[in-house]
């Protein structure tokens, strides 16, 4: 899995799976959430958003399956 640390209020790293198209989020309060089939565009995308706690209310929560794993 490639990992990056952004800079956000709300989002402390962004990992990403490209064998499986698995994006994982850790947040500032701890939760670590994965989503399913999430396509490399919008991994990429997500890393250059000016803000990356809009793109991902936007374009990611509700769009993808995900499991909470911590």
């Amino acid at each position: 899995m490639i990992n990056q640390m952004v800079l956000s209020t709300e989002i402390e790293w962004i990992g990403y799976e490209p064998k499986t198209a698995m994006l994982q989020v850790e947040f500032i309060e701890g939760s670590i959430y994965q989503y399913d089939h999430v396509p490399k565009q919008v991994y990429e995308a997500f890393l250059e958003a000016p803000s990356h706690g809009e793109y991902f209310e936007s374009n990611i929560k509700r769009k993808f399956i995900y499991r909470k794993i911590r």
